[in-house]
């Protein structure tokens, strides 16, 4: 449910020389390395550990904690800035997350697997969160900005193949080594042993294919200066952090930012559970399969029409006219899982109707909160201030997450699926105080 962070508006990309590289033979790939990752970390690891009999209160309280990487991805992304060249990070950090699925991959048919595999996904989200600061800026950098308008549906396009490919294709290919098998952790060691295969050619391929831009240098190890040039550093770095706090109503931001997606952040985590969990348990009793088609495939592809419908709108009428709209949208859909939960049906026609529209309704209404995002971080500092945002926006994930699985255990499917509606309700109170100035009106993204 997740989607590849925008890069904010108005950002300038270098106009220095290039070494001469055509886009499509780097930008496609560039995005399905920053997309499987995430996927596999936030919404593949939660699927495999309900099969191997994990409880749901461990589940999503372990798995949640996998979100501090891109948590905190603000506080270390002047770091990638600062030693080395952004295409070095990219190649290098492909090769870590190629290693760290090894580490999972080979962890997991051993004894003390749960605790291994999360060291590994831990590894594997900060290589990952970091990978994300040096492609985007990357992005950035290697091209004009003709060439970032041109290119900007394509690096969407293949992070959306990037999700289908991992909560789709590839818990599919996990799902049926399990039938073929009979073995589910040989199975999944499988299946994440080509994905770090593919990782491994991702970064050899980066390694050579990607552009040497002349933009793209380090702006100065902490050795290499001064003493005055590093106080002088320091004092720019908290400057810039502090000048995002510095706006009205600050709190009143922080708190949309952290609780729009309060009830979704509890639901992401017992979706998986509930279409794997026996029906004696309340559950829809699917097998891996089934659930890689019904979640990973027909439910992106709704969740990528409502993107595109949300943009659509936006674009036309501004963010001011469909915050209202796209608000309900994104939380009334998640009512679909108290239906499923206390009807337990057996069509698959029928479950796969109800997916699509819960997350044809979070696409359209997550489009929202992005662009507020986006508008939040436009001034002097856009490329940091956003990065915050985006950690608020982490945070409002990880922490409801938590304690979720501890919920669902405790009340049921049916009444967790009330509780996330009834969670739902603070998003409301606090956008009716949310500023939304002149800039937000009507104009403002046309």
């Amino acid at each position: 449910m997740s989607d590849p962070v925008p890069l904010p508006a108005g950002v300038r990309g270098a106009e220095a020389q290039s070494r001469a590289r055509n886009p499509w033979a780097w930008i496609p790939t560039l995005y399905l390395a920053e997309g499987l990752p995430y996927v596999v970390v936030m919404t593949v690891s939660v699927i495999m550990y309900k099969r191997f009999g994990i409880s749901n209160t461990e589940i999503a309280l372990y798995t949640s904690w996998l979100y501090l990487p891109w948590v905190v991805k603000p506080l270390w992304s002047p770091v990638v800035d600062i030693l080395g060249t952004r295409r070095a990070w990219i190649w290098a950090m492909q090769l870590l997350i190629g290693a760290g699925l090894a580490g999972v991959a080979l962890a997991l048919p051993g004894p003390q697997f749960f605790r291994w595999t999360l060291v590994f996904f831990w590894l594997l989200a900060f290589n990952s969160a970091t990978h994300d600061i040096a492609a985007d800026g990357f992005y950035i950098l290697a091209q004009t900005e003709k060439q970032q308008a041109l290119f900007v549906g394509v690096r969407s396009l293949f992070y959306r193949i990037a999700t289908i490919a991992g909560q789709g294709l590839l818990v599919v290919l996990a799902g049926t080594l399990e039938t073929r098998t009979g073995n589910m952790r040989l199975a999944w060691s499988i299946t994440l042993g080509i994905l770090a295969g593919l990782f491994l050619l991702f970064g050899l391929w980066h390694r050579f294919v990607l552009p040497r831009s002349a933009a793209d240098r380090p702006s100065g190890a902490r050795g290499e200066l001064g003493g005055a040039e590093a106080v002088q550093l320091d004092r720019a770095f908290l400057a810039t952090f502090g000048s995002f706090f510095q706006r009205p109503r600050m709190a009143v931001i922080v708190l949309f930012l952290l609780l729009y997606r309060l009830g979704e952040a509890q639901l992401v985590k017992m979706v998986a559970p509930f279409l794997l969990d026996a029906r004696d348990k309340g559950g829809l009793a699917l097998t891996t399969a089934q659930v890689g088609v019904v979640y990973g495939t027909v439910g992106v592809a709704a969740l990528t029409v409502g993107g595109i419908a949300g943009g659509w709108l936006i674009a036309r009428h501004g963010l001011g006219a469909w915050l209202w709209p796209m608000l309900f949208a994104i939380h009334l859909p998640d009512a679909v899982f108290i239906y499923l939960a206390h009807a337990q049906p057996t069509s698959l026609t029928l479950i796969q109707l109800c997916i699509a529209v819960e997350q044809f309704g979070y696409g359209f209404g997550f489009t929202a909160y992005l662009m507020y995002m986006i508008y939040l971080a436009r001034g002097q500092h856009q490329t940091a201030h956003y990065a915050i945002c985006t950690g608020f926006m982490a945070m409002g994930m990880m922490f409801p997450g938590m304690w979720s699985g501890w919920l669902q255990d405790h009340i049921g499917y049916p009444r967790f699926f009330t509780w996330v509606i009834l969670a739902t309700v603070p998003s409301f109170l606090i956008t009716l105080a949310l500023p939304l100035d002149a800039t937000f009106g009507r104009k403002s993204a046309a």
